[in-house]
């Protein structure tokens, strides 16, 4: 089994929660559906039986029906996130966040509003105190990254039956990352990327409170490439990507980052914690490229009350209060990014096109060498 980030010999500030993972906060769960079809001589054009995709589902309280609040920013635009609008005019999320590849937003998005009324996942209105079942309104939250590289993107290979199966597998606990989900395809800093994720547990004098980070990476360059400062990009040999067809800008592509916390913030702090993305970003050699839609989206699962027709009696930190809470933001996501690059496996796909797994046993030689792993 491949190695996590922290197990090559990495050191990173803070501690983590008990599975470094975005569900290190209670009651968050994650399941994904992972679709693999054909091989490379298999694909003959748009439809054919090959795909290299999938579905994310987060469930910010697991099964129970919830709204959080919720934040969001966005370093660059060029990607898509749905439901937006609402959240940024109500500060909620209504249900599960969904991620996937760009074509297919339309049918994970459709699918998963099914999903929440068979299973009245929803808030309904209130007339006079009584609940009318079957109305209220919702915005399902779907963010993507896009795969042609590897995908038949065009072939619209994602199916309700996908979108159900990430959201009925979601669990709590250690969850897979890499070529899973709608990480499945991506690729990052031109090696394999995918699905990555990662906790920081601040300390009981900041409050005790977990972040947890879960990203889909498919964004940077190669030659920006850096870990602890020191630039790997050009240092590391022999894995450049085979391309058959288009031979991509590097550092075209995307990067969704969920974050997720415990702790009593409302959405303009949660909004803030988004702006701290970035940083953890910037530190691996990425964030300048216009070709790439860098999203994110963030929410709490404090306040489970928050969300009603009378009166809110929400718990709120104050502001400066919030600094621990950055600097894990921009700690974790660090973290999720390179447990993404060390899951992956080398994968081929459309057109013949190959991209190769970040070596790691060349990434410990050469940051040994610079002191940065004993």
């Amino acid at each position: 089994m491949k190695k996590r980030a922290r197990e090559l010999g990495l050191e990173f500030y803070g501690e983590t929660g008990r599975y470094n993972a975005i569900t290190d906060v209670e009651g968050v769960e994650v399941g994904y559906s992972t679709i693999i079809k054909g091989a490379p001589e298999d694909y003959k054009g748009m439809g054919s039986a090959f795909a290299r995709t999938g579905v994310t589902a987060i469930l910010p309280r697991g099964r129970q029906r919830s709204v959080v609040y919720a934040g969001r920013h966005d370093l660059n635009g060029n990607g898509e996130l749905t439901g937006t609008h609402w959240m940024d005019d109500s500060g909620f999320i209504h249900g599960p966040i969904m991620i996937t590849n760009t074509n297919s937003v339309g049918i994970v998005r459709d699918s998963t509003t099914k999903w929440m009324l068979e299973n009245k996942f929803y808030h309904p209105l209130v007339f006079q105190g009584r609940e009318i079942e079957g109305s209220g309104y919702f915005y399902p939250v779907v963010g993507e990254t896009y795969d042609g590289l590897l995908n038949d993107t065009n072939g619209f290979h994602v199916k309700e039956e996908h979108v159900r199966e990430a959201l009925e597998t979601a669990h709590g606990g250690a969850i897979a990352e890499g070529n899973v989900g709608g990480g499945t395809g991506m690729v990052c800093h031109e090696f394999k990327g995918g699905t990555g994720t990662a906790s920081r547990k601040l300390d009981e004098k900041d409050g005790g409170y977990t972040v947890g980070v879960l990203v889909q990476a498919n964004h940077g360059a190669r030659k920006w490439f850096t870990i602890g400062g020191v630039p790997l990009g050009e240092a590391i040999t022999g894995v450049d990507p085979v391309y058959r067809s288009i031979v991509p800008k590097p550092g075209t592509g995307s990067i969704i980052v969920v974050l997720a916390t415990d702790a009593p913030v409302n959405p303009i702090q949660l909004s803030k914690m988004c702006k701290r993305v970035p940083i953890g970003i910037g530190r691996l050699g990425s964030g300048y490229e216009n070709g790439s839609g860098d999203i994110f989206v963030a929410f709490s699962t404090a306040n489970e009350n928050s969300f009603t027709h009378t009166t809110s009696s929400a718990k709120i930190l104050g502001d400066f209060m919030m600094d621990p809470i950055y600097k894990a933001v921009a700690d974790a996501v660090e973290e999720a990014i390179l447990n993404a690059l060390c899951a992956a496996e080398t994968m081929e796909g459309m057109d013949y096109n190959k991209i190769y797994a970040m070596p790691q046993e060349q990434v410990v030689e050469i940051l040994k060498k610079h002191g940065k792993i004993k």
